[in-house]
């Protein structure tokens, strides 16, 4: 019953998300097929109207839309220029300075937006064509700007953690811990990559004419880096705690955004509005996907799903192994929010019973959908990078694989040398 059940979910899932239906929607409805296998239709409804109801009753939730909030107004505080002055003058003049500006500062950025796409079109939209003017390959510079651009998805601020922390229990703030470090990690694995490139193919060191002196580039930064520091601060010494942490960004990027005159009054409707449309939008998955973990559940799919996992091979290496290439395959077609929802249940249990704990899964899992979005044919942010540089996406590929191969292992590091990114979590117990 758990296959034919498994079998027809997948297949009318597909189907709608082939004929263009939302993936809300697509979620919803296939769910539904797959519950109504087991209850008659108006039980169906009903049970159906509860989950989802149910759902979003939750005090986590009020981090979401807090956290998008902030991101927005990061988006539209004049952020952005003020990073990368900042980045650019943290690596100076060495090789490739101008592509690592763009990796440092999509990781900034990407932080405050909670963003891949906002910080690829932000920063890169800026460094990409200075890299191009000064002699760099199209392909090096837009392969910098899109292999950099998830990062910023993995360093909190990050929906992505909470999200995932809805649907596993682990812990938010022990997420946000580990995410810093592996997003650190992402950032200086591209940036070294961009410097080896560079060095190799012998491109020009650019000397950035910076207007304002040093002092003033660090002081128009810091405000803004300040933002990470604290977030981390006010949960490690429990002066808040991670949830409260939204409502602390939201009013430290607001007053941050009106004291640089970037943002006023009347942009208020315009932030709400983006701020509604989008949480409306996640609230919507949410609660369609606990709907489809309960039609899972109910015909004990995820139990055979890890039968056949653990039945492939018990051995943790090949059990993560068999799990990371999923959820790559996984992440090339769909976008971390819904993979997180609809995935997490199915693989949380197998992973369980071999001994991985909830954080470092949630850790590897969202870099593995981060990476996703990256990755033909469907990255959206592969297009986006691809577009920003204003080459088309076949030709990016090649100048990509060096960076793939860097992105990837790392996730190897994080999947079995947990120990490499969970020793600030653990630190804190």
């Amino acid at each position: 019953m758990a296959f034919e059940a498994g079998l027809l979910l997948l297949i009318t899932f597909m189907i709608l998300l082939i004929i263009g239906v939302p993936i809300a929607i697509a979620i919803a409805v296939s769910s539904l097929s797959i519950i109504m296998l087991n209850l008659p239709l108006d039980i169906t409804m009903f049970t159906a109207s509860q989950k989802i109801v149910t759902s979003l009753n939750s005090f986590t939730l009020i981090s979401i839309p807090l956290f998008i909030m902030s991101g927005i107004i990061m988006n539209n505080g004049g952020i952005a220029k003020r990073l990368i002055k900042f980045s650019m003058l943290l690596v100076g003049k060495i090789p490739g300075a101008l592509a690592i500006t763009n990796t440092i500062g999509n990781g900034l950025f990407g932080s405050m937006s909670s963003s891949a796409i906002a910080a690829s079109t932000a920063i890169g939209g800026v460094l990409v064509p200075q890299q191009i003017e000064a002699g760099y390959d199209k392909g090096y510079a837009a392969a910098a700007n899109i292999a950099s651009a998830p990062s910023g998805m993995i360093i909190p601020p990050s929906t992505a953690f909470i999200m995932y922390s809805l649907v596993s229990g682990a812990s938010i703030s022990a997420l946000f811990l580990g995410g810093y470090i592996v997003g650190a990690a992402w950032i200086l694995i591209v940036s070294l990559i961009c410097y080896v490139l560079a060095k190799k193919n012998k491109y020009p060191i650019v000397k950035v004419e910076q207007s304002e002196s040093k002092i003033k580039i660090i002081m128009d930064a810091v405000p803004s880096l300040l933002l990470i520091f604290i977030v981390i601060g006010g949960i490690l010494t429990g002066f808040f705690t991670a949830i409260e942490a939204s409502a602390v960004c939201v009013a430290y990027s607001l007053i941050l955004s009106m004291v640089y005159k970037s943002i006023s009054i009347k942009d208020f409707p315009n932030l709400f509005r983006q701020t509604i449309e989008t949480s409306g939008t996640i609230m919507l998955l949410l609660a369609t996907s606990s709907l489809m973990s309960f039609g899972m559940a109910l015909n004990s799919i995820p139990a055979a799903v890890s039968s056949l996992v653990l039945g492939i091979s018990a051995n943790a290496f090949f059990t993560l192994l068999i799990i990371n290439v999923i959820f790559l395959l996984v992440g090339c077609f769909m976008d971390v929010g819904p993979a997180i929802l609809i995935f997490t249940p199915i693989f949380l249990p197998i992973v369980q019973e071999i001994g991985i704990d909830p954080v470092h899964f949630g850790l590897f899992a969202i870099m593995n959908f981060s990476v996703g979005s990256i990755t033909p044919p469907v990255g959206t942010g592969l297009y986006v990078g691809a577009s920003v540089a204003k080459v088309k996406f076949e030709t990016v590929i090649r100048p990509l694989i060096p960076f793939y191969i860097g992105i990837l292992g790392l996730l190897f590091l994080i999947t079995y040398f947990p120990d490499l990114f969970m020793w600030f979590p653990n630190l804190l117990g």
